[in-house]
């Protein structure tokens, strides 16, 4: 299924390594996409900041990323690894990481989905030929039950609590930097654990209520813009429209709109995770648009909620647009750079047949990689 999104993998080494990683998590989240888009329309819509505020339909949200997402995501990472039988136990697996925690757990869907459905397919080995004929559907039954049952209870006491511990250091360690003046390098763990859907923890948990006492003593906070800012999601999806992936550039233009004009960061983490690589894009482009923020003395109010141009717009003080507006616009261009660059320029994605006479199997995506001796 990985192979849909990302070209075939040739090779041993750590780049090879990293792709094929990139491939299986390409595997779990974009077949999803979907849902993630609906639940985005449904945010930006219904929640109390939204733009059809509704507090009865607005209840869909919370359980929608809670737990139907993190289980769409373990039942597709179960399928990769074992059909049907290890789709089936992914998803009650990961039943016990989303109730042992309160964060949204797709980094531990993407871990007890795919490693249930692998024991399952070692069991299934074992008494596939120890078991009496006319009793496969009892034991196939019940194996799958018991592991999956299992694993729900692993998945309660130890991946929950593992990926919780993860996101409470990466928000103390934010804290640090923004404690130590170093707002810039903030970027370097803000970006990767937005992309691990950490970023409610990181901006309401930590920025939020440092940016809310230096506002109420300067009238404004650069604080609120740190996890917030549009530019560098816009940058990487504006790359993907143009150079990425051609199964997976029609969905970016809708993706592009529920991001940067409804302000639901998460529709762009798909994407980074399809291709790892790409998180120097967006931390290279949130770098450079916190050093525009401080240079140019941009801050907000409160915090933009949802993170939408329009949401920026109406929590910054009079005369700070310019500063504001300036910092997104540096962001999405460093992003869209660095993601075009990392992504070849769309070298390696064209279809077959596409290639000029002079450069047919120079150029390709797929053939290069399943036929070079050099991988």
């Amino acid at each position: 299924m990985a192979d849909t999104y990302t070209p075939p993998v040739a090779g041993t080494g750590v780049k090879a390594t990293i792709q094929r990683i990139g491939g299986h998590l390409a595997g779990m989240i974009m077949p999803n996409i979907g849902a993630f888009i609906a639940w985005g329309l449904i945010t930006a819509l219904f929640i109390p900041t939204g733009w059809l505020p509704n507090e009865t339909l607005g209840k869909m949200v919370g359980p929608i990323i809670s737990t139907l997402l993190p289980v769409l995501i373990a039942y597709t990472g179960g399928r990769m690894v074992h059909g049907q039988r290890g789709a089936v136990v992914g998803a009650v697996a990961v039943m016990g990481v989303v109730v042992g925690t309160d964060a949204p757990m797709f980094l531990g869907a993407m871990i007890i989905g795919p490693l249930t459905a692998l024991i399952l397919k070692y069991v299934d080995k074992f008494t596939e030929a120890r078991t009496r004929a006319g009793f496969e559907m009892l034991v196939d039954n019940f194996s799958a039950g018991i592991v999956g049952a299992a694993m729900a209870v692993v998945g309660f006491l130890a991946i929950g609590p593992v990926v919780q511990t993860i996101t409470t250091a990466a928000g103390q360690a934010v804290e640090w930097l923004i404690t130590n003046n170093l707002l810039p390098v903030a970027s370097l763990l803000i970006e990767p654990a937005k992309v691990l859907f950490l970023n409610n923890a990181i901006n309401h948990g930590v920025l939020s209520p440092l940016g809310v006492a230096e506002a109420a003593e300067t009238g404004k906070s650069i604080l609120f813009m740190l996890e917030s800012n549009p530019g560098p999601g816009l940058g990487l999806l504006l790359a993907y429209l143009l150079f990425g992936p051609r199964a997976l550039r029609p969905s970016t233009p809708a993706a592009m709109i529920i991001h940067f004009f409804g302000g639901i960061h998460e529709i762009y983490f798909p994407y980074v995770l399809m291709k790892p690589r790409l998180i120097a894009a967006v931390i290279l482009g949130g770098a450079a648009g916190v050093f525009t923020f401080m240079v140019t003395g941009a801050g907000l109010v409160a915090t933009p909620s949802p993170g939408s141009i329009f949401a920026y717009i109406a929590v910054t003080p009079k005369g700070g647009w310019l500063a504001s507006s300036l910092g997104i616009l540096v962001a999405a261009a460093v992003s869209f750079a660095v993601a075009a660059v990392l992504l070849g320029f769309g070298r390696g994605e064209k279809k077959d047949g596409e290639d000029d006479p002079g450069t047919a199997g120079a150029e390709t995506g797929a053939e290069p990689l399943t036929t070079s001796k050099e991988a």
